[in-house]
């Protein structure tokens, strides 16, 4: 199994800057690639960030040039560093990864997911 655990989350003033954490542990082989996405009350879980292998990244519209996502490969952990955070970035952000598994020489790939960290801008 896999878990992925989320950190870094908090309450922030308007223009100030949070870093996310994104640690997975377990039997991994490989990750693929890893993406964050967030949850605002109300509203859909939306997409915010990916990063896939050799490193290609993806950003919704409304964070880029303001979010960065990258990933450890040496650490199995991924990371979004957040600046210029406005109210509207209020939500639970969610880690994903896409994890090749092994287990009695067998290969296993599947999306996990982690369990959320909120993140709070105050205007």
């Amino acid at each position: 199994q896999v878990q992925l655990v989320e950190s870094g989350g908090g309450l922030v003033q308007a223009g100030g800057s949070l870093r996310l954490s994104c640690a997975a542990s377990g039997s991994i082989r490989s990750i693929n690639g890893m993406g964050w996405y967030r949850q605002a009350p109300g509203k859909q879980r939306e997409l915010v960030a990916t990063i896939i292998v050799g490193g290609f990244t993806n950003y919704a519209d409304s964070v880029k040039g303001r979010f960065t996502i990258s990933k450890d490969n040496t650490k199995n952990t991924g990371y979004l560093e957040m600046n210029s955070l406005k109210p509207e970035d209020t939500a639970v952000y969610y880690c994903n990864a896409d994890v090749v598994t092994t287990m009695d020489s067998l290969l296993y790939g599947d999306i996990y997911w982690g369990q959320g960290t909120q993140v709070t801008v105050s205007s």
